[in-house]
């Protein structure tokens, strides 16, 4: 059995066009995400899961042969990759555009008493807000001034009293 190197890393397709695919496909999976899923109760934001699904698909289909070779491949994870750091740089650099690419925090609790059309919004029970205000720390919604879904789908708490809640589990996502 021999291997044919020259098909493995050689090109079938215009390099310009694994990116200009690469692109339309980042930017519609990220619209429909921005829109339909906007948040998530947990540590990881949308554009990260995208990029991490997007990243193992390319990868596969350029291991697979999808492609005909790994070139391809590379090319549209690396273009992937970079939409994802342009976005996050941006979002760094510009608040006009962060508030465009990532959802603003939205209110739960405002002085003990629970937002319920803002839990609907996201889709949330009151046994779930709960049980995140208990990883706080709190037992009583009186005890809370106000509570926030921040836009990477945490649960920020500020008390009546103006203690310090108990802090929820870390985000596992490294600074």
């Amino acid at each position: 059995m021999a291997i044919d190197w020259n098909e493995m890393f050689a090109l079938t397709i215009s390099p310009l066009e694994i990116i200009i695919r690469g692109t339309i496909m980042y930017w519609a999976i990220f619209a429909m995400f921005r829109t339909i899923l906007q948040r998530d109760i947990g540590a990881v934001g949308v554009a990260d899961v995208l990029l991490l699904v997007l990243i193992a698909d390319a990868a596969q289909n350029a291991m697979a042969g999808e492609y005909r070779s790994i070139t391809e491949g590379l090319i549209l994870v690396a273009t992937l990759i970079a939409w994802n750091v342009i976005l996050d740089y941006l979002a760094f650099r510009s608040e006009r555009l962060r508030r465009l690419l990532q959802p603003p925090k939205l209110r739960l609790v405002r002085e003990g008493q629970i937002l319920h059309r803002n839990l609907r919004r996201e889709f949330m029970s009151e046994a779930e807000l709960r049980s995140k205000l208990r990883e706080h720390g709190i037992e009583d919604l009186a005890e809370v001034r106000s509570a926030f879904m921040e836009s990477n789908g945490t649960i920020t708490v500020l008390r009546q009293d103006g203690g310090e809640p108990d802090k929820a589990p870390s985000d596992p996502r490294p600074l």
